[in-house]
């Protein structure tokens, strides 16, 4: 990690600080330590190879390698594997590196998503009627991702509808999926303002959300298995690791917006605790190829984000965060750093507390509890898991649903 993280250092024997990139550092470290199985949680890494590297290097790592991991690292190589594997879910889209192409496709569209093809931390993705205002807008903002010169654009249909998340365990060939999340990208309360890497999530008793079906469900995690299954064509060994699949519930169905390569932030918080499996036997499994069954709690969570004053567009670095009584909240640091006892925020989430009851009303005021015991500067949504809002997106999508039988 490149910042002293306390939630991290405090659990730990050793640790070292230095960019996760910094993938020979880290080899040289694992080395060092005699480490014997290795776990990655970002997706940066994933980008240079740092499976690739610690497998070579005798560390057993629970992670896909660069070229499976460019489900998620490389946006318009996940949408063309879709394509070429005849994989449901994909909505009408078109890769360019060239603006007069991209433009025409925009005009022919009428509505889009743009998306940098490479690694933007959440925060690339702009569609129309949101962070774009028009027709011209998208153009522009496709503009300038092609003359930075990173590689092609994605531009989609935009999907109108609710975003759901399942994530699940892969050993090659089986999977495990955990209970369904909804993530919230927007910045205020009301799904409102500029994208974030997530401002916060819930979970529901029954694995499922208020505005899904078990059927829509199956339908996601059918998606995710072709993937699975295409990926062993694709990459010698197949997929290993954590699969996260982003879905969108629409008056079409079920459609994909993106596959991970990883756990979900925040979604992993809301998870990883109702897991009542072993974990060290999971990732047991998913490196032998003997995926065990997993068990989870039929427990809500919610979870809420603590970001600094101004997140994403000017966050103020720095700033002291107390940790008082957060009551029966469960709480997981981010980006901070610790320097001489005192923790400081960075310029991305700083830290989320997460509250596990049985039912969504509850676990939302433990969650709830757990904020009011953090001191300093910081931004949060207070919305998050409330009926209010969980109600406004039920409505929303009882709309969409009469659209399909229109």
């Amino acid at each position: 990690m490149s910042n002293k993280n306390p939630g991290i250092s405090r659990l730990c024997k050793d640790f070292l600080l230095a960019p996760e990139t910094d993938i020979e550092k880290v080899g040289a470290y694992a080395a060092r330590c005699r480490i014997d199985l290795a776990i990655i949680g970002p997706e940066a890494p994933l980008e240079r190879g740092i499976v690739d590297l610690l497998e070579e290097r005798g560390v057993r790592c629970v992670g896909p390698g660069k070229e499976a991991a460019r489900i998620e690292t490389d946006k318009a190589w996940a949408r063309e594997f879709m394509q070429r594997h005849s994989i449901r879910g994909s909505p009408a889209f078109g890769i360019f590196d060239e603006k007069r192409a991209a433009f025409e496709f925009i005009d022919e569209l009428g509505d889009v998503a743009v998306k940098p093809s490479w690694l933007t931390g959440g925060k690339g993705v702009r569609t129309m009627g949101d962070q774009l205002e028009d027709v011209d807008d998208a153009k522009r903002y496709a503009g300038e991702l092609l003359d930075e010169g990173k590689g092609p654009v994605v531009i989609e249909e935009k999907l109108i509808g609710e975003e759901f998340t399942i994530q699940a365990f892969v050993d090659g060939n089986t999977i495990r999926e955990s209970p369904a999340v909804q993530d919230h990208k927007r910045a205020y309360e009301g799904d409102v303002g500029p994208n974030t890497g997530g401002m916060g999530s819930y979970s529901c008793p029954d694995g499922l959300l208020p505005f899904i079906t078990r059927s829509e469900y199956e339908e996601g995690l059918a998606i995710m298995k072709e993937a699975v299954r295409a990926m062993r064509e694709e990459v010698e060994g197949g997929y290993r690791g954590i699969l996260y699949g982003q879905f969108i519930l629409t008056s079409a169905g079920v459609r994909l917006l993106e596959f991970n390569a990883r756990f979900g932030d925040p979604e992993a918080m809301n998870v990883l605790p109702l897991l009542e499996s072993d974990f060290v036997g999971i990732m047991e499994g998913i490196l032998d190829g003997k995926l065990p069954s997993t068990t989870y709690s039929r427990m809500a969570t919610v979870c809420k984000y603590a970001v600094p004053k101004g997140y994403p567009v000017s966050p103020k670095k720095n700033a002291i965060l107390r940790i008082g009584d957060i009551g029966d909240a469960k709480l997981f640091f981010a980006s901070v750093n610790e320097v001489d006892g005192k923790i400081y925020t960075g310029t991305s989430r700083s830290l989320a507390v997460v509250g596990i009851a049985e039912d969504i009303t509850d676990a939302e005021r433990i969650a709830e509890r757990g904020l009011r015991g953090i001191e300093g500067e910081f931004d949060c949504r207070h919305d998050i898991g409330t009926l209010e809002l969980i109600r406004k997106k039920v409505r929303r999508i009882e709309k969409i649903r009469s659209l399909q039988t229109e």
